[in-house]
């Protein structure tokens, strides 16, 4: 049967107001009073993964090498609890299944951001481009979340992270900054992501490439004399190769939302995994929470390139040699799943001169990332004080002598050295050069 919809709210014991999850407590606690009342039995903790191999025994972090983000953390580091979804049953899920519920939801009109309400709090302004929400999208049936990451860092402390990123940006206008500063309210939201698994067997075909030196004679300038010279140079040997290797993927993360360039949360990871916790309402009290845009077929066919730009590394490793190509790779994949786990980021979006500027923090790690603003004055006088120390350099090495700038007739240039200077190797006079004091 469908899950109905459920209104979350936590009254304080002593004063009745709604208990807030408090970031790192694992507790809720009151704003008014103070009161704490603990989140049990907490987030789950599993056993550090066994070693998989690899070129330095293990794998604590899987990279995508077409861009070096981390697309999924440890293996073994994730809560015993958490529910995997076998993939084929998530693809033709039926909208009154257990695994989904109705949730009410408002969207963004300019983002397309989409946030979960619930009759203790309601999304007035869009935490991630500061456009008010208008559009009520009404109820409607989602995928559940099977695990949350709570909170680590504090308002104040994403604020902290947020002001030392923004100390560090080279030409930002500095209207912008001290905007931020003075207006640097923070949006704490749990962003949906998908997580999947699989495990890989594959086949390839390609050329392993071997270097090898062979020494070749070429005509130099000697002395101005043209000579034949011995060179070094590189060749490939190249040898056909075929094999089969396999790799077992666990929780390769994809983003589920367009409200924010993937370019801003994949500068947000790693993620550190193994303090997921089964999803409970009460890591949300307080916080917001953005409902899944991206369909989880969609959410698939990232995940599915992102597997197979590191099964091609694993292939161009079992190659081996100095250089390889890759002419065929035929994958299978088995034993897929699916997560929906929603993870903590602080948002600060602001409205400056008529544009919107967002940064996000992760709210576990402290990193940073955001629209990368410029002055177009800071520049320009960053590039006049480089050409007066160019001017001035050149100035005082014409007088000193060393230099002089020019050519002879329009067409050789000039180098002027004292008498003394011994010539780097291959320059002589003459050689196209007009070089004074010889």
């Amino acid at each position: 049967m469908p899950t109905p919809p459920i209104e979350h709210r936590y009254p304080c014991q002593n004063c009745g107001a709604s208990l807030e999850f408090a970031p790192g407590q694992n507790a809720l606690t009151c704003p008014y009073c103070g009161h704490v009342q603990t989140i049990s039995p907490g987030a789950g903790r599993a056993p550090a993964r066994q070693h998989q191999g690899g070129p330095e025994g293990q794998d604590v972090l899987l990279r995508d090498p077409g861009t070096g983000r981390a697309i999924q953390w440890d293996a073994g580091h994730k809560s015993p609890l958490l529910v995997e979804i076998p993939l084929a049953e998530g693809l033709r899920i039926d909208l009154s299944s257990d695994l989904t519920e109705t949730v009410r939801t408002v969207s963004c009109p300019n983002c397309g951001a989409r946030i979960e309400t619930t009759g203790s709090s309601h999304a007035d302004r869009c935490p991630f481009c500061a456009t008010p929400v208008v559009t009520d999208t009404g109820a409607s049936r989602m995928l559940k979340p099977q695990g949350v990451l709570p909170f680590v860092l504090t308002e104040d402390q994403a604020r902290s992270a947020l002001d030392d990123w923004l100390r560090g940006l080279w030409f930002a206008p500095s209207g912008l900054t001290q905007y931020a500063r003075r207006n640097r309210r923070m949006q704490g939201v749990y962003s949906p992501f998908w997580t999947f698994d699989a495990d890989t067997r594959s086949a390839y075909q390609g050329l392993r490439g071997d270097h090898y030196f062979e020494t070749v004679h070429v005509t130099r300038n000697v002395n101005g004399r043209m000579q034949q010279v011995p060179k070094q140079v590189m060749r490939t040997r190249w040898t056909p190769v075929a094999g089969r290797i396999a790799r077992s993927f666990d929780d390769v993360l994809v983003l589920a939302s367009s409200a924010l360039p993937r370019r801003f949360t994949d500068a947000l990871a790693p993620w550190d995994l193994s303090h997921l916790a089964d999803y409970d309402p009460r890591y949300i009290a307080g916080f917001q929470s953005e409902t899944y845009t991206v369909p989880l077929a969609d959410g698939h066919n990232v995940a599915r390139q992102e597997m197979a730009g590191v099964i091609a590394m694993d292939a161009r490793r079992a190659i081996g040699g100095d250089a390889q190509q890759i002419q065929a790779l035929d994958t299978e994949y088995a034993a897929e799943t699916f997560k929906h786990i929603l993870l903590p980021v602080w948002l600060a979006a602001y409205k400056y001169n008529g544009k919107s500027y967002r940064f996000v923090v992760n709210g576990q790690s402290g990193r940073v990332q955001g629209d990368r603003p410029y002055s177009a004055w800071k520049i320009a006088f960053a590039v006049i004080l480089g050409l007066i120390a160019l001017a001035a350099f050149l100035w005082l090495a014409n007088e000193s002598g060393y230099i002089q700038v020019g050519g002879t007739g329009g067409f050789a240039p000039t180098i002027e050295l004292p008498r003394d200077y011994g010539l780097p190797g291959g320059l002589s006079p003459g050689g196209g050069y007009v070089i004074r004091g010889y």
